[in-house]
């Protein structure tokens, strides 16, 4: 039987952070896998809970949150109702945020989780966005000790052009449609000068050609959104770095919001037996 549960922690920036975790009823600490959502995402985003729900049943404790700026509230998980807070947010404040889900989670006095995980093994992955997070937390947090990401960037901020720059310096702000919702998410400029005044941290090609992880990037060569050459040239980075690339997939692995079937797409479910497999080997 898996086990659910949700827990909101103090987060580092004013802001709570949700979270939930699943796991299967037994006698034995569970390994851990920490997940994290992408840019204009939530924990609870199209197939993540029957995601989470395939790595429970295979004997991993899932945890996955949302970011404490990602436009939801403790409230309202899953609709962007405090665009203030999303357009308040950095990298850096993700970077943090995981962080403290980290600490939490490995905090020996911890009730919830002390006699649940085994601390030993403890595996990030991330989403588009999400998986620059998690390549960066793998690299400068020594209790990481495997990484997979699915349809990641592997840089921060490629895609604003010269042009957006000027404009964006100029107004203070600018807005990222969302095609889903049809809302204007307002990003201020300060997510551009966290990037600038936190190079080296928030360095993702850096991180890669120097992680001494075992690492998975999987990646659509149907992805829309960030092509299939990025987790490429990853591999042409760090030549340790594996890839696996599934054909006919775009960049949520076919999911999506609202996902009202009770079981994955055909193409989530390859990522989650190709993420099983390699979290699981030695």
């Amino acid at each position: 039987m898996i086990i659910r549960k949700e827990l909101s922690i103090e987060g580092k920036h004013s802001k709570n952070i949700l979270l939930d975790f699943r796991y299967q009823e037994s006698n034995t600490k569970n390994p851990v896998i920490i997940f994290c959502h992408g840019f204009k995402g939530f924990k609870d985003f199209a197939c993540f809970n029957l995601l989470a729900d395939f790595f429970a049943m295979n004997g991993y404790l899932f945890l996955k949150f949302n970011f404490s700026h990602n436009g939801t509230t403790p409230e309202f998980p899953t609709d962007f109702v405090d665009l203030d807070a999303f357009s308040k947010n950095t990298f850096s404040i993700e970077l943090d945020d995981l962080e403290t889900v980290i600490d939490v989670i490995l905090d020996s006095k911890n009730e919830h989780f002390r006699d649940l995980i085994d601390d030993s093994d403890v595996s990030l992955i991330g989403h588009s966005r999400g998986g620059g997070i998690a390549i960066l937390k793998a690299f400068e947090d020594t209790r990481i000790k495997k990484l997979i990401t699915w349809a990641s960037v592997n840089q921060f901020g490629y895609f604003w052009d010269e042009q957006v720059m000027t404009q964006w310096k100029l107004d203070g702000i600018r807005y990222e449609m969302n095609g889903r919702t049809k809302q204007k998410m307002p990003m201020l400029y300060n997510i551009y000068e966290d990037l600038e005044k936190n190079k080296t941290r928030l360095d993702i090609p850096f991180a890669i050609k120097n992680l001494r992880k075992p690492f998975l990037a999987i990646h659509g060569d149907k992805d829309e959104t960030v092509r299939v050459e990025k987790a490429i040239q990853m591999k042409e980075w760090n030549e340790a770095v594996t890839i696996k690339i599934i054909e006919g997939a775009n960049h949520t692995f076919d999911g999506k919001h609202p996902w009202e079937d009770l079981e994955l797409p055909q193409n989530s479910m390859e990522l989650a037996e190709q993420s099983l497999f390699f979290i699981k080997s030695p």
